[in-house]
Protein backbone atom coordinates (compact mmCIF):
# COMPACT_ATOMS: atom_id res chain seq x y z
CA UNK A 1 0.00 0.00 0.00
CA UNK A 2 2.46 2.58 -1.00
CA UNK A 3 2.80 6.29 -2.21
CA UNK A 4 5.56 7.39 -3.96
CA UNK A 5 8.65 7.33 -2.57
CA UNK A 6 10.14 9.65 -4.46
CA UNK A 7 9.63 10.78 -8.55
CA UNK A 8 11.80 7.86 -9.56
CA UNK A 9 10.07 5.10 -7.79
CA UNK A 10 7.01 3.62 -9.22
CA UNK A 11 3.99 3.95 -7.42
CA UNK A 12 0.61 2.29 -6.59
CA UNK A 13 -1.96 4.27 -9.29
CA UNK A 14 -5.02 1.40 -9.51
CA UNK A 15 -6.55 -0.90 -6.53
CA UNK A 16 -9.13 -3.07 -8.08
CA UNK A 17 -11.67 -4.90 -5.67
CA UNK A 18 -13.96 -7.32 -6.66
CA UNK A 19 -17.17 -6.74 -4.55
CA UNK A 20 -19.91 -9.98 -3.98
CA UNK A 21 -21.70 -7.05 -1.04
CA UNK A 22 -21.34 -9.85 1.26
CA UNK A 23 -19.68 -9.04 4.88
CA UNK A 24 -16.30 -10.32 3.62
CA UNK A 25 -16.43 -8.07 1.43
CA UNK A 26 -16.94 -5.08 2.92
CA UNK A 27 -13.65 -5.50 4.94
CA UNK A 28 -11.76 -6.41 2.17
CA UNK A 29 -13.29 -2.81 0.71
CA UNK A 30 -11.88 -1.13 4.25
CA UNK A 31 -8.32 -2.29 3.17
CA UNK A 32 -8.99 -1.65 -0.60
CA UNK A 33 -9.94 2.37 0.37
CA UNK A 34 -6.90 2.65 2.49
CA UNK A 35 -4.73 1.35 0.11
CA UNK A 36 -5.89 4.47 -2.69
CA UNK A 37 -5.97 6.54 0.47
CA UNK A 38 -2.34 6.27 1.59
CA UNK A 39 -1.17 5.97 -2.03
CA UNK A 40 -3.22 8.69 -3.31
CA UNK A 41 -4.57 5.87 -6.17
CA UNK A 42 -7.71 5.54 -8.00
CA UNK A 43 -10.05 2.74 -6.50
CA UNK A 44 -12.14 0.36 -9.09
CA UNK A 45 -15.08 -1.56 -7.60
CA UNK A 46 -16.43 -4.12 -9.43
CA UNK A 47 -19.90 -6.05 -9.11
CA UNK A 48 -20.41 -8.89 -10.94
CA UNK A 49 -24.72 -10.08 -10.93
CA UNK A 50 -26.28 -12.56 -12.93
CA UNK A 51 -29.22 -10.35 -12.60
CA UNK A 52 -30.16 -7.89 -15.32
CA UNK A 53 -28.67 -5.32 -12.80
CA UNK A 54 -28.06 -4.28 -8.70
CA UNK A 55 -29.00 -1.32 -6.84
CA UNK A 56 -26.15 1.04 -7.06
CA UNK A 57 -27.00 1.95 -3.45
CA UNK A 58 -25.43 -1.71 -2.40
CA UNK A 59 -22.60 -0.92 -3.36
CA UNK A 60 -20.05 -0.35 -0.62
CA UNK A 61 -20.47 3.48 -0.01
CA UNK A 62 -17.15 5.15 -0.52
CA UNK A 63 -18.04 8.82 0.82
CA UNK A 64 -20.28 7.43 3.92
CA UNK A 65 -17.13 5.02 5.12
CA UNK A 66 -14.78 8.34 4.56
CA UNK A 67 -17.20 10.40 6.76
CA UNK A 68 -16.99 7.73 9.50
CA UNK A 69 -13.40 6.96 9.46
CA UNK A 70 -13.28 11.46 10.41
CA UNK A 71 -11.93 12.23 6.69
CA UNK A 72 -14.70 13.83 5.21
CA UNK A 73 -17.38 15.96 6.85
CA UNK A 74 -20.93 14.77 6.89
CA UNK A 75 -23.14 15.05 3.99
CA UNK A 76 -19.95 15.46 1.64
CA UNK A 77 -20.02 15.25 -2.05
CA UNK A 78 -18.33 13.27 -4.69
CA UNK A 79 -16.03 16.37 -4.83
CA UNK A 80 -15.00 16.37 -1.54
CA UNK A 81 -13.73 12.28 -2.23
CA UNK A 82 -11.52 13.70 -4.93
CA UNK A 83 -9.75 16.41 -2.68
CA UNK A 84 -8.25 13.50 -1.38
CA UNK A 85 -6.22 12.53 -3.85
CA UNK A 86 -8.73 9.40 -4.29
CA UNK A 87 -10.19 8.62 -7.27
CA UNK A 88 -13.38 6.27 -7.48
CA UNK A 89 -14.95 4.09 -9.86
CA UNK A 90 -17.56 1.62 -9.41
CA UNK A 91 -18.92 -0.87 -12.07
CA UNK A 92 -21.82 -3.01 -12.57
CA UNK A 93 -21.25 -5.84 -15.14
CA UNK A 94 -24.39 -8.74 -16.02
CA UNK A 95 -22.46 -12.05 -16.71
CA UNK A 96 -23.34 -15.54 -15.87
CA UNK A 97 -19.68 -16.39 -14.65
CA UNK A 98 -18.33 -13.98 -11.96
CA UNK A 99 -14.87 -15.09 -12.85
CA UNK A 100 -15.07 -14.39 -16.98
CA UNK A 101 -16.41 -10.84 -15.88
CA UNK A 102 -13.80 -10.30 -13.81
CA UNK A 103 -11.15 -11.83 -16.40
CA UNK A 104 -12.25 -9.57 -19.12
CA UNK A 105 -11.78 -6.45 -16.93
CA UNK A 106 -8.39 -6.85 -15.65
CA UNK A 107 -7.33 -8.27 -19.54
CA UNK A 108 -7.84 -4.49 -20.57
CA UNK A 109 -7.46 -2.74 -17.49
CA UNK A 110 -4.26 -1.60 -15.74
CA UNK A 111 -3.85 -2.35 -12.34
CA UNK A 112 -1.62 -2.59 -9.39
CA UNK A 113 -3.07 -4.22 -6.42
CA UNK A 114 -6.34 -6.67 -6.34
CA UNK A 115 -7.85 -6.44 -2.79
CA UNK A 116 -10.63 -9.65 -2.27
CA UNK A 117 -12.16 -11.50 0.17
CA UNK A 118 -11.55 -15.02 0.41
CA UNK A 119 -13.80 -18.11 1.62
CA UNK A 120 -11.68 -20.95 2.95
CA UNK A 121 -14.46 -22.80 3.78
CA UNK A 122 -14.58 -24.06 0.52
CA UNK A 123 -12.43 -26.38 -1.41
CA UNK A 124 -11.29 -24.07 -4.30
CA UNK A 125 -11.92 -19.97 -4.20
CA UNK A 126 -13.04 -19.28 -7.54
CA UNK A 127 -10.74 -16.68 -7.52
CA UNK A 128 -8.28 -19.06 -7.68
CA UNK A 129 -9.80 -20.70 -10.75
CA UNK A 130 -8.20 -21.64 -14.07
CA UNK A 131 -10.11 -19.48 -15.96
CA UNK A 132 -8.65 -16.43 -13.80
CA UNK A 133 -5.19 -17.38 -14.48
CA UNK A 134 -4.31 -17.49 -18.02
CA UNK A 135 -5.21 -13.62 -18.32
CA UNK A 136 -3.62 -12.44 -15.46
CA UNK A 137 -0.61 -14.71 -15.68
CA UNK A 138 0.37 -12.13 -18.58
CA UNK A 139 -0.05 -9.22 -15.79
CA UNK A 140 3.73 -10.24 -14.06
CA UNK A 141 3.35 -7.30 -11.67
CA UNK A 142 -0.17 -7.84 -9.99
CA UNK A 143 0.02 -8.15 -6.25
CA UNK A 144 -3.18 -9.23 -4.49
CA UNK A 145 -4.15 -9.06 -0.78
CA UNK A 146 -6.37 -11.53 0.36
CA UNK A 147 -8.44 -11.03 3.32
CA UNK A 148 -10.30 -14.73 4.48
CA UNK A 149 -13.62 -14.51 4.91
CA UNK A 150 -14.49 -13.99 8.65
CA UNK A 151 -11.14 -12.38 9.74
CA UNK A 152 -11.49 -8.59 10.48
CA UNK A 153 -7.85 -8.03 9.18
CA UNK A 154 -5.56 -5.16 10.13
CA UNK A 155 -8.12 -1.75 8.65
CA UNK A 156 -11.13 -1.46 11.06
CA UNK A 157 -14.24 -0.69 8.53
CA UNK A 158 -15.78 1.26 11.43
CA UNK A 159 -13.32 3.83 11.83
CA UNK A 160 -10.27 3.19 9.33
CA UNK A 161 -7.57 2.53 11.94
CA UNK A 162 -4.87 0.05 11.18
CA UNK A 163 -3.84 -2.79 13.65
CA UNK A 164 -0.66 -4.42 12.36
CA UNK A 165 2.54 -4.85 14.23
CA UNK A 166 3.59 -8.05 13.66
CA UNK A 167 4.28 -9.15 9.81
CA UNK A 168 5.31 -13.00 9.31
CA UNK A 169 7.54 -13.26 6.41
CA UNK A 170 8.37 -17.05 5.33
CA UNK A 171 11.96 -17.44 4.09
CA UNK A 172 12.59 -20.06 1.01
CA UNK A 173 15.06 -20.19 -2.11
CA UNK A 174 12.58 -20.63 -4.50
CA UNK A 175 11.18 -17.93 -5.20
CA UNK A 176 13.22 -15.68 -3.28
CA UNK A 177 12.16 -13.90 -0.09
CA UNK A 178 14.06 -10.31 -0.42
CA UNK A 179 10.76 -8.64 -2.82
CA UNK A 180 8.55 -9.96 0.12
CA UNK A 181 11.08 -8.35 3.03
CA UNK A 182 10.96 -5.40 0.84
CA UNK A 183 7.72 -5.11 0.18
CA UNK A 184 6.87 -5.57 4.03
CA UNK A 185 8.90 -2.81 4.99
CA UNK A 186 7.57 -0.26 2.27
CA UNK A 187 4.01 -1.21 3.59
CA UNK A 188 4.77 -0.77 7.54
CA UNK A 189 6.41 2.31 6.42
CA UNK A 190 4.01 3.65 4.29
CA UNK A 191 1.51 3.10 6.31
CA UNK A 192 2.85 5.15 9.27
CA UNK A 193 3.03 2.02 11.65
CA UNK A 194 5.38 3.44 14.47
CA UNK A 195 6.69 0.07 15.55
CA UNK A 196 5.97 -3.89 14.83
CA UNK A 197 8.06 -6.81 14.63
CA UNK A 198 9.04 -8.58 10.84
CA UNK A 199 9.11 -12.26 11.74
CA UNK A 200 11.51 -13.97 8.88
CA UNK A 201 10.75 -18.01 9.08
CA UNK A 202 12.87 -20.68 7.05
CA UNK A 203 11.61 -24.08 7.52
CA UNK A 204 14.03 -26.26 7.75
CA UNK A 205 17.83 -26.51 9.01
CA UNK A 206 19.20 -23.11 9.63
CA UNK A 207 22.20 -23.64 8.20
CA UNK A 208 20.39 -24.15 4.78
CA UNK A 209 18.24 -20.68 5.28
CA UNK A 210 19.14 -17.93 2.52
CA UNK A 211 21.08 -15.14 2.48
CA UNK A 212 18.68 -12.05 2.83
CA UNK A 213 19.14 -8.50 3.57
CA UNK A 214 16.92 -8.16 6.98
CA UNK A 215 13.95 -4.99 6.64
CA UNK A 216 15.29 -2.03 8.01
CA UNK A 217 12.29 0.41 9.41
CA UNK A 218 12.68 2.71 12.42
CA UNK A 219 10.61 1.53 15.37
CA UNK A 220 10.23 -2.31 13.85
CA UNK A 221 12.82 -4.86 14.71
CA UNK A 222 13.28 -8.32 13.08
CA UNK A 223 13.00 -12.07 14.41
CA UNK A 224 15.19 -14.52 12.30
CA UNK A 225 13.78 -18.06 13.00
CA UNK A 226 14.31 -21.56 11.66
CA UNK A 227 11.82 -24.75 12.36
CA UNK A 228 11.57 -27.88 11.26
CA UNK A 229 8.24 -29.87 10.22
CA UNK A 230 5.87 -29.89 7.10
CA UNK A 231 6.21 -26.71 5.75
CA UNK A 232 2.85 -25.44 5.49
CA UNK A 233 2.15 -26.36 9.14
CA UNK A 234 4.82 -24.51 10.56
CA UNK A 235 3.89 -21.73 8.76
CA UNK A 236 -0.27 -21.52 9.81
CA UNK A 237 1.21 -22.64 13.73
CA UNK A 238 3.80 -19.80 13.26
CA UNK A 239 1.30 -17.13 12.23
CA UNK A 240 -1.15 -17.78 15.06
CA UNK A 241 1.92 -18.11 17.82
CA UNK A 242 3.13 -14.88 17.07
CA UNK A 243 -0.30 -13.37 16.38
CA UNK A 244 0.34 -12.32 13.33
CA UNK A 245 -1.53 -9.70 11.41
CA UNK A 246 -0.26 -10.19 7.80
CA UNK A 247 2.02 -13.08 5.59
CA UNK A 248 3.54 -11.64 2.98
CA UNK A 249 4.81 -14.08 0.54
CA UNK A 250 6.70 -13.68 -2.74
CA UNK A 251 5.31 -15.31 -6.30
CA UNK A 252 7.29 -16.45 -9.53
CA UNK A 253 6.15 -12.94 -11.37
CA UNK A 254 8.00 -14.31 -14.56
CA UNK A 255 5.14 -17.64 -14.71
CA UNK A 256 2.24 -14.90 -13.66
CA UNK A 257 0.66 -14.32 -9.74
CA UNK A 258 -2.39 -16.94 -10.37
CA UNK A 259 0.02 -19.70 -12.37
CA UNK A 260 2.92 -19.44 -9.28
CA UNK A 261 -0.03 -19.37 -6.91
CA UNK A 262 -2.27 -22.02 -7.83
CA UNK A 263 -1.17 -25.13 -6.16
CA UNK A 264 1.85 -23.84 -4.63
CA UNK A 265 2.39 -22.85 -1.16
CA UNK A 266 0.92 -19.34 -1.14
CA UNK A 267 -2.52 -20.99 -2.03
CA UNK A 268 -2.49 -24.20 0.58
CA UNK A 269 -1.50 -21.13 3.01
CA UNK A 270 -4.31 -19.18 1.73
CA UNK A 271 -6.63 -22.00 2.72
CA UNK A 272 -5.70 -22.19 6.12
CA UNK A 273 -4.00 -18.66 6.75
CA UNK A 274 -5.45 -17.03 10.49
CA UNK A 275 -4.73 -13.49 8.66
CA UNK A 276 -4.69 -11.66 5.25
CA UNK A 277 -1.96 -13.19 3.22
CA UNK A 278 -0.11 -10.78 0.93
CA UNK A 279 1.44 -12.19 -2.76
CA UNK A 280 4.21 -10.10 -4.04
CA UNK A 281 5.69 -10.66 -7.58
CA UNK A 282 9.05 -10.85 -7.63
CA UNK A 283 9.35 -7.76 -10.03
CA UNK A 284 6.46 -5.56 -8.47
CA UNK A 285 7.66 -2.26 -7.24
CA UNK A 286 6.62 -3.17 -3.67
CA UNK A 287 9.89 -5.44 -4.02
CA UNK A 288 11.75 -2.07 -4.50
CA UNK A 289 14.31 -1.35 -2.03
CA UNK A 290 12.45 1.30 0.38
Amino acid sequence: MPAADSKDVPVLQQVFHPSDFTPASETAFAHALKAALVAKADLTILHVSTKETSDWTEFPGVRATLERWGLLPKNSSQADVSKLGVGVKKIQARHDDPVESVTAYLNNHNTDLIVLATDQSKESSQWLSKSLAAPIARKSRLMTLFIPKGLDGFVSLDDGSISLNHILIPVASVPPAQPAIQGAARMARRLNIPSGVFTLLHVGEKESMPTVQLPELPGWKSNVVAKQGEVIDVIIETAREVKAGLIVMTTDGRNGFLDALRGSHSERILRRTPCPLLAIPAGSFMASVI
